[in-house]
């Protein structure tokens, strides 16, 4: 598996969250890009447009279960793609902040 640790992110790594929206509404990694796992196949030309051409996208849930699922299926798609293990929580847990849509500071869900 694809996997990478929280704290082997760089600020300007392009982060994918895909929990659901009363997640994200909650609290969520400024600048990540928010599709639910639930649209993601219909949604799937978002990440296209939005992903750095040459670069990898790191995959984002609470921890780490609904992002694998996605990696996986990133992968087989030809996209450079990781699993970002433990998901929000340890992201939480390292001291990353963590905001809502307003710029506040926010929780895990």
């Amino acid at each position: 598996m694809f996997t990478v640790e929280v704290g082997d992110l760089k600020d300007d790594d392009f982060l994918l969250d895909v929990r659901e929206d009363d997640e994200w509404q909650a609290g969520h990694a400024e600048g990540a890009l928010h599709i639910p796992i639930s649209e993601f196949v219909g949604r799937y030309g978002e990440l296209t447009e939005a992903a750095p051409q040459d670069g990898r996208v790191h995959v984002i849930c609470r921890s780490g279960g609904r992002s694998a699922q996605v990696t996986m299926y990133l992968v087989q798609q030809g996209i450079d793609a990781v699993n970002v293990d433990g998901g929000m929580q340890f992201w939480a847990a390292t001291g990353r902040p963590v905001v809502t849509d307003e710029g506040n500071p926010g929780v895990v869900l």
